[in-house]
């Protein structure tokens, strides 16, 4: 027969459980009124993305869908995507909720503005590689098109490509909040990040290489912005780092008196 005190515990997981279970379905019913309220402007969405290509391609050429049912599925994938996008502050809101009651209060002091930095700086490198870099290369590929050569993207592989871009720019414009997480919860120091400045910019090109198509313009656009956040990163987590070298100095001497 279980004890009082072990059965408190079954029915606090079981309480705990069940309020993650209702944050999860909150948030995927958003995310479903989102879709819902963009589907039927799926496909002037899907023009509005493939701008950058479509402007740039020759004339005389478009997009073309190589499966049977890519115009039906690319545009939905697209208005999925968008969704989560958009109701991604709500369901960060949701997980905040249930993991802040176990979180000290200098803890939830250093995680709203992390959290609300996080999110913005995503939305910023989604809009920067829309605006900046998809122009830059589609206007190198289609110009640098053999002879002879149409260019003529399938639109799934073309959406497909764009959403890595935005999850790759997105991604990595939250580097700032990276590193002063890092020294928040005292992996790394500030002095440690400068030093290692020197391999993550060899790092951030080498990255940079393998997710931008192989020209050193789009290679560039990317390392460059995550170099310099990651610079104001550090500058960041040195503002953290004297809070925390303050608040640890100034307990003992609270204790004393």
């Amino acid at each position: 027969m279980n004890s009082p005190k072990e059965t408190d515990q079954e029915l606090s997981l079981i309480d705990h459980l069940l309020e993650l279970r209702s944050r999860l379905v909150r948030s995927v019913v958003v995310i479903a009124v989102c879709m819902l309220a963009m589907a039927p402007f799926a496909r002037k969405l899907y023009t509005l993305v493939s701008e950058p290509l479509v402007s740039r391609l020759p004339e005389g050429t478009s997009m073309i869908a190589i499966d049977v049912a890519s115009p039906i599925f690319a545009p939905f994938k697209l208005v999925l995507m968008l969704a989560i996008l958009i109701a991604m502050p709500y369901v960060i809101y949701q997980a905040w909720s249930f993991v802040a009651p176990g979180l000290y209060q200098h803890e939830k002091r250093i995680a709203k503005p992390l959290l609300g930095a996080a999110t913005v700086l995503f939305y910023l490198g989604c809009l920067f590689a829309y605006f900046i870099v998809l122009p830059v290369i589609f206007t190198f590929i289609t110009k640098i098109a053999p002879e002879g050569v149409s260019v003529m993207t399938d639109i799934n592989r073309y959406l497909d490509f764009v959403l890595v871009m935005f999850l790759a720019f997105g991604f990595s414009f939250e580097v700032p909040v990276i590193t002063v997480v890092l020294v928040a919860i005292g992996v790394v120091t500030p002095e440690g990040l400068a030093r290692m400045r020197g391999y993550v910019v060899v790092g951030v090109f080498f990255l940079a290489m393998l997710i931008t198509p192989p020209d050193m313009i789009s290679q560039t656009l990317l390392a460059l912005p995550v170099w310099a956040l990651y610079e104001i990163g550090i500058v960041f987590a040195r503002m953290v780092h004297r809070e925390r070298t303050d608040d640890a100095e100034s307990a003992p001497a609270e204790r004393n008196d």
